[in-house]
């Protein structure tokens, strides 16, 4: 499964894209706004330092409209995926933009039947939101299972890609749901990187480092010396035998 993040904020973006975790990136007008910048200057600026799939959407609400501003929004890079909602008119500008050659990303998708005629459409990716349908009483991940399900059967290409990420366990059920792509916000991803057995044995192998180099156990292990069984130099400047 592929991780995108769910931000417009490049900060955001350059740090988990640091990583090497990253293979794409979605937005919407709520995190552009949020974002406080300029839409284009936004999603040129993020396609420049990920380089994989940008989703943008359109906010117009008539088919005529989107396929206008999907096909601008389209032009602005070469990774753009242009993001459309799972409306009759999105289904319209889905299936023109497609025979165009532009990618797409079909959003606030919230069942099956939905996400069947999203894939008959031709879309390239559709957004169920897991979070979304939990908040309503009903099981989103399962939603992304019955999905794929449902495309694998079929033969469809559309990619699955799990929205409304709302903590680490939802990344996990999406992988194992069969989800192509999980867009995952920025917090969540600093939730997933941490666990306290793996910082506490980091600190156990620092302090154990300082002592093996003679230093306290306090010392920072940039300042405790070589390892004596490595050869080097010593605490003291002189060559280790």
């Amino acid at each position: 499964m592929e991780f995108f993040i769910d931000t417009a904020i490049v900060d955001e973006i350059r740090e988990i894209n640091a990583w090497g975790v990253l293979s794409g990136v979605t937005t919407n007008p709520s995190l552009i706004v949020a974002s406080g910048r300029d839409f284009r200057e936004v999603v040129q600026e993020i396609s420049e330092l990920v380089g994989g799939a940008i989703s943008a959407e359109v906010t117009a609400l008539d088919a005529e409209g989107m396929i206008r501003e999907g096909k601008e929004v389209a032009a602005w890079s070469e990774h753009v995926v242009v993001k459309l909602p799972l409306t009759p008119a999105g289904l319209q500008a889905c299936k023109a933009l497609t025979d165009a050659g532009i990618k797409t990303n079909v959003t606030l998708c919230f069942s099956v039947p939905q996400a069947l005629l999203a894939a008959r459409a031709g879309a390239t990716y559709i957004s169920p939101f897991a979070g979304r349908v939990d908040d309503i009483g009903w099981d989103g991940v399962e939603l992304i299972r019955q999905i794929k399900e449902a495309y694998v059967l079929a033969g469809l290409e559309t990619k699955v890609l799990a929205a409304s990420i709302r903590h680490p366990t939802h990344v996990v059920q999406s992988a194992l749901a069969g989800a192509d792509v999980a867009t995952i916000p920025y917090k969540v991803f600093t939730q997933m990187i941490k666990h306290p057995l793996t910082q506490a044995g980091l600190d156990g192998f620092m302090k154990d480092w300082a002592k093996r180099a003679g230093a306290d156990a306090h010392t920072p292990p940039s300042e405790a010396g070589s390892n004596p069984q490595t050869g080097g130099v010593d605490a003291q400047g002189g060559q280790k035998k």
